[in-house]
């Protein structure tokens, strides 16, 4: 008499390692996405945490900040042209001083 094979049987069982294996895969890569997501999310609010911490016009080491240095060159320069007299130059450079 001849065996009857139960291949049904045999199916599931092997299946079910390809499944788990799917699975398995699946959940790695929705791990990797939300991982990349939040690394992704990091790095677009890491300038914007700079950019906070960071005070708007740092003063230089003389305690004065670059723009105000910028406007005493330009100053100076239109001094020098003879653009502004001694009393104008003096005035807006106490202006800038504060």
């Amino acid at each position: 008499m001849l065996r009857r094979r139960r291949p049904v049987l045999r199916t599931a069982t092997m299946g079910g390692g390809a499944a788990l294996a799917y699975h398995a895969g699946k959940n790695k890569q929705a791990a990797d996405q939300y991982q990349g997501d939040q690394q992704a999310q990091q790095y677009q609010q890491q300038p914007q945490q700079q950019q906070a911490q960071a005070p708007a016009a740092a003063p230089a080491a003389g305690g004065m900040s670059p723009d105000a240095m910028a406007k005493l060159q330009q100053l100076g320069q239109l001094h020098e042209q003879g653009v502004l007299t001694d009393e104008e130059f003096a005035e807006q450079k106490k202006k800038v001083l504060g």
